[in-house]
């Protein structure tokens, strides 16, 4: 339900767009921090998902804010495209550690067959 400029109400409470997106970037930060300090390439595929889902949050609150739903629908499919993501991620990541014991990403800048 839309009251005014910047207030969504959520259940029985009114809250500002602002938290949502405080929460949003700080959500964003700490998985790009992860993305950029862990090596562990398991680690970086889920900070990669955490900045993903910070992006779905902006979207679905700018699309509650206003009251459209192509945001929503934007979101959905970005969660879509990021389960697909997971999915090849991380079987790539199974058949890399079944051949090789790695946990460094750095040691993978060659690829050996």
């Amino acid at each position: 339900m839309l009251l005014d400029a910047g207030t969504i109400q959520v259940g029985s409470e009114q809250l500002e767009v602002s938290w949502f997106l405080l929460l949003a970037a700080a959500l964003f930060v700490l998985g790009a921090i992860g993305v950029l300090i862990r090596r562990n390439p398991l680690v970086m595929l889920i900070c990669i998902e955490l900045m993903l889902n910070a992006v779905n949050l902006t979207l679905v609150a700018f699309a509650r804010q206003l009251n459209n739903r192509e945001g929503q629908l934007f979101a959905l499919m970005t969660m879509t495209v990021a389960a697909a993501e997971a999915v090849v991620g991380l079987a790539i990541l199974v058949d890399i550690f079944r051949v090789r014991d790695l946990e460094d990403v750095d040691d993978l800048s060659e690829l050996k067959g």
